[in-house]
């Protein structure tokens, strides 16, 4: 099979070249006569470049077409070695250029680890010289020799440098730890704005890799079956040789399709802002209900996207005898996730039934709860460790925190209340983590005040503070009580004149505005008194009962057949007692 940029070859020209694959090169041929003259003839035929990828043992394993400006290299970067080189070598035309090697051409040899990377320059249909690229002393530099003539090449020698430069990759190797080596990542938007792509960098670095490279493309509508257009896919694919990038990562959710195209074109690993987050929540979630929480939005992800590969994954019989309705590997591989999904719904279940009977026990014992909720990177638990004195584990990371922790506060009035950092919330959240942690959410919203964080130095704090709206409008929370918290006031270099309503600037980290929030919140959680007058016969004393448990003051007259009580009281007992 040919591969690379096929569109507009005739057939019988494809199944021609088909048989480059049936040729071999000697042990001693880094490329045989032959081979140079298939490249020079299909070269000259096409005007594009062809490229011929060779085995150690001098197989051809891949042939690719590509134009005038470049040749794919995915076959090869899927080969890439990483404890040594990739046991492949490259040999590609020129097509009425120069044989010297270009800027891209190296990137790859040192990114993939090949063998070697040559460039054969082909003049109207003639090959004329070649020149070839070594892994050097040093994997970030090559050794390069030639351009030779076509009818002088030390082929001995290219494959006596190949040997050495194995020998010196594996020395090299052995002196680095390559598995503390970071993947490196090229984040691709399409119609994203740049505060977007910028809180996709902080994503991808809090899940340990590292960006070297960007690229934004300014569509309206990503295109359906490779995200980017075409023109922008050549673009990458280059990117991806200069910059030695591990994996893309895609602002957006990707479409099953979609992401086998890409991996399909560019060779390498691609995630989206999905597959993002969830890694990030595996690897953050600490407690057991966090980490089912994260398995069932992970295989609820994963469900829709799961693609059969033909009769590769069926488990029918071929022949008499084996021929029935049977069941494809994709079919099971589906019910065993819908088994999955249950057996885990159903643990998250339990869990939360525990946590309703913590709840029950919290409201006898008529303590107050405050919830925590914001934007990821707001300095929620920063807050908490203020207000509460605690040292939770906080980092100026997006998702540092994941799995939600409460603790006592005590406000100024002498009450005690109970403070729960929750988890962090995000533009294009997927909405399968919003399923899986509803429990979570719902449980931080039953609360009987919520402090919205919001990040006063951060210029989009104000689209940040719309997508924590958005999420708590899912989970019918948007009519709690609300106070709005500016933390990371230090940065600023003025406070704002004009104070929203219930708002509050104030920093984690100086402890500014502290001692007003903590009165705010001993405010907003101070019951609605109302006064009552009332007369009670003698036989209902439970009702006298309550009254004394609940009332601020009370005072009682008696005669002969009734109680006189006058009486200040929360305007929920009240409820509560009568009705």
């Amino acid at each position: 099979m040919i591969n690379g940029s096929t569109n507009g070859i005739k057939q019988h020209i494809l199944d021609e070249m088909d048989l480059i694959y049936e040729h071999r090169c000697a042990s001693d041929e880094f490329i045989s006569q032959t081979l140079v003259n298939y490249l020079e003839k299909y070269t000259g035929l096409l005007k594009r470049e062809i490229s011929i990828y060779l085995s150690r043992a001098g197989k051809v394993i891949d042939v690719s077409v590509g134009d005038v400006d470049h040749v794919s290299l995915p076959y090869v970067r899927k080969r890439r070695g990483l404890q040594g080189l990739s046991g492949v070598r490259c040999i590609h035309t020129h097509p009425g250029g120069s044989s010297c090697l270009s800027s891209v051409d190296i990137a790859t040899l040192l990114s993939a680890r090949l063998d070697s990377m040559a460039a054969l320059a082909v003049r109207d249909g003639k090959a004329q010289s070649l020149q070839a690229g070594f892994i050097g002393e040093t994997l970030t530099e090559p050794f390069v020799y030639g351009p030779y003539p076509v009818y002088r090449l030390p082929n001995a020698f290219f494959m006596q440098e190949i040997e050495r430069a194995t020998a010196r990759v594996a020395r090299l190797v052995r002196l680095q730890d390559t598995h503390l080596k970071k993947e490196r990542a090229i984040l691709v938007g399409v119609g994203a704005k740049a505060s977007e792509m910028q809180e996709l960098a902080m994503l991808a670095d809090t899940a340990g890799a590292e960006v070297v490279g960007q690229i934004l493309q300014a569509k309206v509508n990503s295109d359906s079956s490779f995200y980017v257009g075409r023109g922008k896919l050549k673009e990458l694919l280059l990117e991806i040789s200069a910059l030695e990038a591990d994996m893309i990562i895609v602002n957006d959710e990707l479409s099953a399709i979609q992401t086998r195209n890409l991996e399909e074109q560019l060779g390498t690993k691609v995630i989206d802002r999905t597959v993002l987050i969830l890694d990030i929540f595996a690897r953050h979630a600490k407690t057991r209900e966090g980490k089912l929480q994260v398995e069932l939005a992970q295989l609820k992800y994963n469900l829709p996207r799961l693609m059969g590969s033909g009769l590769a994954l069926s488990r029918q019989g071929a022949g008499i005898g084996t021929r029935g309705p049977g069941e494809t590997k994709l079919e099971s591989d589906r019910r065993r996730i819908h088994r999955r999904i249950f057996e885990l719904e159903k643990e998250i279940d339990q869990l939360g039934v525990q946590r309703k009977l913590r709840r029950e026990q919290r409201e006898k014992n008529q303590i107050k709860e405050v919830a925590l909720v914001g934007y990821t990177n707001a300095g929620k638990t920063s807050l908490l460790n203020a207000l509460a004195d605690t040292e939770q584990y906080a980092e100026n990371k997006l998702f540092a925190t994941l799995d939600p922790v409460t603790r006592k506060v005590m406000l100024p009035s002498g009450k005690e209340i109970l403070l729960t950092d929750t988890v962090g919330f995000v533009s294009k959240l997927p909405h399968e983590l919003v399923s899986a942690f509803r429990s979570t959410l719902e449980e931080a919203t039953r609360a009987d005040l919520l402090l919205e964080i919001a990040d006063a130095s951060n210029p989009e704090n104000t689209e940040q503070r719309q997508v924590v709206q958005e999420v708590l409008h899912g989970l019918n929370a948007l009519d709690k009580p609300m106070i709005h918290v500016y933390n990371k006031a230090d940065l600023l270099s003025a406070q704002p004149l004009l104070m929203p309503p219930n708002s509050y600037y104030v920093s984690a980290k100086t402890k500014q505005g502290l001692n007003e929030l903590l009165e705010a919140i001993d405010a907003a959680l101070r019951p609605k008194m109302v006064e009552i007058t009332l007369k009670l016969g003698y036989h209902e004393g439970a009702k006298l009962s309550q009254l004394q448990k609940y009332a601020e003051k009370i005072d009682i007259k008696y005669d002969e057949k009734y109680m006189h009580i006058n009486a200040v009281l929360p305007e929920d007992a009240a409820r509560r007692i009568f009705g």
